[in-house]
C-alpha cells in the first residue's frame, strides 16, 4: 500500500530522490525518529539528509496572544513564523544532491505545496502530557524559567497544536506511536525506505544520466 501511494505522488517513478515528511507535536519524537533513520541508513551507501524545519524561522517572529490569558508571546508555533520559501529552496537543493531527504517539523504538513512533494508522510503521535514532560526534561535555564515554559505551553503552545498540528495528521500515510521510540512501526518504515532506495538510481547515477 505504501509503495502504491508513494510512487507517483511526484510523478516520476523511481527517478527522483526519495522525500519523506515527518510531522507531529513538539516533543513527540520526530527528531529522534529522523536521526534514527539516518543512522540506520548510514551504512547503505546512500546519502540521506535531514532538514529540520525549526532552522527555517523568520528573523522576526509574530507575537501571539494566549487565548485565555491574553498574555503576549514570541510565537514560534504559527505558520507565519516559518520562511516557507527557504524551506522549499533548501529541499530543492537537497533533492538534487542526496538519495533521500527527510523533512521534519511540527508544521511539515501544513503547507500543501510542501506536503505534496513528499513520497511518504509520517505523523508521530504522542500524548500532550508526555510531550510536555520531554520539554521539561530538555529545559536549560536561560531566557525563560521553567515556570514560564510551563505557562507558555499551557497558555499558547497546546492551543496552537490543536489549531495547526493535530488536523494535519489526516494527511499522513503512516501514523507512528511516539511513546514507543524505535518500535515496530519505525522498523517497518526503515524497511520501506530501504526497499524504495533499492528501486531508485543513486544520486551519482541520476546526475550522469541528466548530463547526457
Amino acid at each position: 500500500m505504501w509503495r502504491r501511494r508513494a510512487i507517483g505522488r511526484r510523478g516520476k517513478e523511481n527517478v527522483k530522490a526519495l522525500a519523506i515528511g515527518i510531522a507531529g507535536g513538539t516533543g513527540s519524537g520526530k527528531t529522534t525518529l529522523a536521526r534514527w533513520l539516518q543512522e540506520q541508513l548510514s551504512g547503505s551507501g546512500r546519502s540521506l539528509e535531514v532538514l529540520q524545519m525549526d532552522r527555517f524561522y523568520k528573523p522576526v517572529r509574530p507575537l501571539g496572544k494566549g487565548p485565555f490569558s491574553d498574555a503576549a508571546y514570541e510565537d514560534f508555533n504559527t505558520p507565519e513564523a516559518v520562511d516557507w520559501g527557504a524551506v522549499s529552496a533548501r529541499l530543492d537543493e537537497a533533492l538534487e544532491t542526496r538519495d533521500a531527504v527527510i523533512v521534519e517539523g511540527f508544521l511539515a504538513f501544513h503547507d500543501e505545496r510542501l506536503r505534496e512533494r513528499f513520497d511518504l508522510r509520517v505523523f508521530v503521535d504522542c500524548p500532550s502530557d508526555e510531550r510536555l514532560a520531554r520539554r521539561l526534561a530538555k529545559f536549560k535555564p536561560g531566557r525563560y524559567s521553567q515556570e514560564q515554559l510551563i505557562r507558555e505551553y499551557l497558555d499558547l503552545v497546546r492551543h496552537r497544536h490543536d489549531l495547526y498540528v493535530e488536523p494535519t495528521r489526516w494527511h499522513a500515510d503512516l501514523v507512528l506511536n511516539g511513546s514507543a521510540s524505535g518500535g515496530r512501526g519505525a522498523a517497518l518504515l526503515l524497511e520501506w525506505m530501504e526497499e524504495e532506495l533499492r528501486r531508485r538510481p543513486t544520486n551519482s547515477t541520476r546526475t550522469k544520466v541528466e548530463k547526457r
